[in-house]
């Protein structure tokens, strides 16, 4: 092989294919609970997601969603998702049972976002140790600070420590080019405070996958498109890293807004071909 086809072979070796899988919503959502100040604009059925990338041998998640049983069936009624399907039933849309996911990397601890992390037994997890450890910590204060944890549920803590027990825990300080190739993480505190975003290579680009970085689009452009950042409407870190956090997601996709795989997209994905449907859910292949 001449060294132009070496070099797009050792290119493509590290491209992803990705998919965002829908899950869940969440009925009647205030926007004002999402993007700070926007009290105008009445409510929302946001939906729930999270993502599969494939290379080789390699099936990875970016978050994993909930299930909705135990103390999972306890959240859901809490934040009034009626809609659901199981995140392990949607991956088998597309062929993925599992067994053979390989890695998971956890934007965060919340509930919508690492409450499956049980049902796939062979993977190896990748959270930053800062995310782990504060809310150890937060669970142990007296329960007037319950705010805090409003939206953790703890038995996925314990499924975290077992994941550790068992070896398939990695903890993370700080970021990371090419957790696997091609896989970069990034620190971004604000929503929680040890938060992380995945940037992905893939043929069509590098895609970034924002955690609850934004829930929306606006968070970037700003209220009529003025370009100033909307802070969340939720989260338990400063507002100041929230904004820092955003602009630098921001640059990473040198502020091509369609690059960010937003986990709660108001507009459902909609730039996205549709690979598959189950209960009124999708499959979005990005790339």
């Amino acid at each position: 092989m001449d060294e132009v086809g070496t070099e797009s072979s050792r290119h493509s070796d590290r491209h992803w294919e990705v998919f965002v899988i829908e899950y869940a919503r969440s009925r009647d959502q205030p926007i004002g609970s999402l993007l700070a100040g926007v009290f105008d604009e009445g409510t929302i059925d946001l939906p729930f997601a999270f993502v599969l990338a494939r290379r080789g041998d390699l099936t990875v998640l970016v978050d994993t969603g909930f299930m909705r049983e135990g103390s999972g069936a306890e959240m859901a009624v809490r934040f009034g998702i009626a809609d659901w399907v199981s995140p392990v039933r949607m991956l088998q849309l597309v062929g993925v049972e599992a067994a053979s996911v390989t890695h998971i990397v956890v934007s965060h601890a919340h509930y919508d976002h690492m409450g499956a992390i049980d049902q796939f037994p062979r993977a190896h997890l990748f959270l930053q140790k800062r995310e782990l450890l504060t809310w150890v910590e937060a669970m142990a204060l007296p329960r007037q600070f319950g705010a805090i944890t409003a939206v953790l549920d703890p038995e996925d803590i314990h499924d975290a420590l077992r994941a550790a027990e068992e070896h398939r825990l990695t903890l993370l300080e700080g970021d990371r080019d090419d957790l696997l190739p091609g896989l970069h993480v990034r620190c971004a505190e604000g929503h929680t405070l040890g938060q992380q975003y995945v940037a992905l290579e893939t043929a069509r680009g590098r895609f970034v996958v924002s955690g609850d970085c934004i829930y929306s689009s606006r968070n970037l452009t700003g209220r009529g498109g003025d370009g100033i950042y909307i802070p969340l409407g939720s989260g338990i870190g400063s507002v100041w890293e929230q904004l820092k956090s955003m602009d630098r997601m921001n640059q990473e996709v040198g502020g091509d807004i369609g690059r960010v795989l937003i986990l709660h997209d108001f507009e459902r994905w909609s730039r996205f071909e549709v690979s598959a449907e189950l209960g009124g859910f999708r499959v979005f292949r990005v790339a």
